[in-house]
């Protein structure tokens, strides 16, 4: 038997946002619906949401599940943390914060909160046009667990983002590894290559901090030329190899602050799905490498002469 929070049962046995949300013709409302899961592996989730359209404003949400308590709840307790929100907002919203909405989950059930979080960016790429990063079976190296349909993207986000050491702690979060088993060892693999990464980015951020007497680093703010130098690095081995193999590139614009300015190139210049690069691809690395204000912006697709 789970040990679910009272917050959890409530939204469970009292849920008030189940649902659909159907397009009446309202001027300037747009009905938008994103859908993440499958039925045959025991959860699924759609989310409808209610724009409006010349604000990019939530202005009502509701959803339908196929799965669990922590299913049907993180599903509550996503449409009420986005009720009011702007799209852009919206998409800030973590798997994390659900989970926190809720006084925690078990373990085991976070693959909840994470399918809450991806039915919600479904349904935002949708209003805008934006196709989801689906890695079809073929892609080389992409589909890491068969069973489920986990590419190595979806691990490596989901282990960074909420900074999980084991393949166990994976298969909590998206399933992956929770079939046959046999991708188990490259979960590992990915695991502690995001660790290196990790401690890799540390290292170089912290090579620009003195020591004090007890020999212990003390902080201190980059300067410009150290912030853009690092940016650069993350930009050239983390971000422009994984565009590039999708006939994009990212180039390095500006730095004001904590407002890096890109100009993305070739397919990702003049693609619909931008907005999915500048978030998901080049600024939650951004973050996680240096700082976690930065804010990415477009300056567009610049013709060089």
């Amino acid at each position: 038997m789970w040990e679910y929070t009272d917050k959890v049962l409530d939204l469970f046995y009292n849920p008030k946002n189940q649902g659909t949300l159907e397009d009446n013709g309202e001027t300037g409302i747009k009905i938008s619906t994103g859908e993440v899961g499958s039925i045959a592996c025991g959860d699924a989730l759609r989310l409808h949401l209610k724009i409006e359209e010349e604000s990019d404003k939530i202005l009502d949400a509701r959803f339908q599940t196929f799965g669990c308590t922590s299913a049907i709840a993180s599903s509550e307790a996503l449409v009420e943390l986005v009720k009011g929100l702007s799209l852009d907002d919206a998409l800030k919203v973590t798997n994390k914060e659900i989970a926190d909405y809720l006084g925690g989950l078990p373990e085991a059930k976070m693959h909840c909160s994470v399918m809450g979080q991806e039915a919600l960016e479904a349904a935002i790429y949708n209003y805008r046009g934006i196709e989801l990063d689906v890695h079809e079976d073929d892609d080389e190296g992409a589909l890491i667990c068969s069973c489920f349909g986990i590419t190595e993207s979806k691990i490596r986000r989901v282990v960074l983002e909420n900074k999980l050491t084991s393949a166990e702690d994976v298969t909590n979060y998206v399933k992956a590894g929770g079939g046959c088993g046999s991708c188990l060892a490259t979960i590992d693999d990915i695991i502690e290559s995001v660790q290196k990464e990790a401690t890799t980015a540390k290292v170089v951020t912290n090579t620009y901090n003195p020591v004090n007497t007890t020999g212990e680093l003390t902080p201190r703010p980059l300067t410009n030329v150290q912030k853009i130098a690092l940016i650069q690095k993350v930009l050239d081995e983390e971000v422009r190899p994984i565009l590039i193999a999708d006939g994009g590139d990212v180039e390095l614009y500006d730095v004001d602050g904590d407002i890096i300015k890109v100009l993305l190139q070739g397919a990702c210049g003049s693609c619909s799905s931008s907005t999915a690069t500048l978030k998901i691809a080049i600024e939650a690395r951004l973050r996680d490498r240096i700082n976690p204000n930065i804010v990415v912006q477009s300056v567009g697709s610049l013709i060089k002469n």
